[in-house]
């Protein structure tokens, strides 16, 4: 099997654990949304921790990347509330899809704080993608619209973090990024999960920590896709999070997302391709 392929199974793995990890999350129901964050991010703490042991490495990281790990951790952890609050007050595929924005805002980022000029077609499918965002929020300037709006946050400061994480990749070792993350999160969010804590089922416990599991075989499943292909080749193929969410949403909560959510997903996705193929017509001159 190619490295290639390897990648693309490992994507369409990946896509899979963080969907059921949306799917848990969204089951665990009445439960604060602080409250999920810190759960789930306490399986992944441990699981990243044995990693950073066993490969004996720096649990914290250098030195030198503290500010960018801590940044990092912060956006992330912001982000990952919002998607969470989303989840809960959302068609569980729209929340996925707005979600899927990030990818389009880690391009204006890295603009503004890399310096990577963004090409002329990244800017068109960017413009494309946010049209349509207006068919799954349908905007109307009403209470219902605030879970969109912070849908949409939750891409803006994942798409943060992911700038910041381009630049640690290689600075750190994937299992540090990861541990330090879920440490940040566990650690910062503790005050107010004791302050807004709600017992919980055994039900509950199960799901959120089934939740905590998929999201870290999303989470490693991801990183090492990208250590057999470019993110170019392969990054397609993860956006089959939202198929794996719109079945999940009609079989598990019986929610339908009406045509123009549809259409608002066949756009995003149409943007994608598009940048998708772009990107691999770009770089096949070079490679030659």
């Amino acid at each position: 099997m190619s490295d290639r392929n390897k990648g693309i199974i490992l994507l369409l793995i990946s896509a899979f654990g963080f969907s059921m990890m949306a799917a848990l999350v969204k089951l665990s129901g009445d439960v604060p949304t602080v409250q999920k964050t810190f759960m789930r991010n306490i399986v992944s703490a441990v699981i990243a921790f044995i990693l950073v042991v066993y490969n004996k490495e720096r649990i914290f990281g250098k030195k030198e990347n503290q500010g960018l790990l801590l940044s990092r951790s912060a956006l992330g952890t912001i982000g990952m509330v919002l998607f969470f609050y989303a989840i809960d007050h959302m068609v569980l595929s729209d929340a996925e899809m707005l979600n899927k924005l990030s990818p389009f805002i880690l391009i204006i980022f890295s603009a503004i704080f890399l310096k990577e000029k963004a090409r002329t077609y990244q800017i068109v499918a960017i413009l494309v993608a946010f049209l349509g965002t207006l068919f799954v929020i349908k905007p109307q300037f009403s209470v219902e619209t605030i879970p969109y709006i912070i849908g949409i946050l939750s891409a803006v400061f994942a798409a943060g973090a992911y700038t910041l994480l381009r630049v640690l990749g290689s600075k750190e070792q994937f299992y540090t990024i990861v541990f330090y993350f879920a440490f940040f999160t566990t650690v910062s969010l503790l005050p107010f999960t004791i302050a807004l804590y709600e017992p919980m089922s055994t039900k509950q416990w199960i799901y959120l920590l089934g939740a905590g599991g998929f999201a870290t075989i999303g989470q490693f499943g991801l990183t090492i896709a990208y250590k057999f292909a470019p993110a170019r080749e392969i990054s397609i193929f993860f956006y089959s999070t939202v198929v794996y969410t719109a079945v999940i949403s009609i079989v598990l909560f019986n929610q339908v997302p009406d045509w123009m959510s549809f259409l608002g997903y066949f756009i995003i996705f149409g943007a994608s391709f598009y940048m998708f193929i772009k990107n691999n017509k770009e770089t096949k001159p070079a490679a030659s």
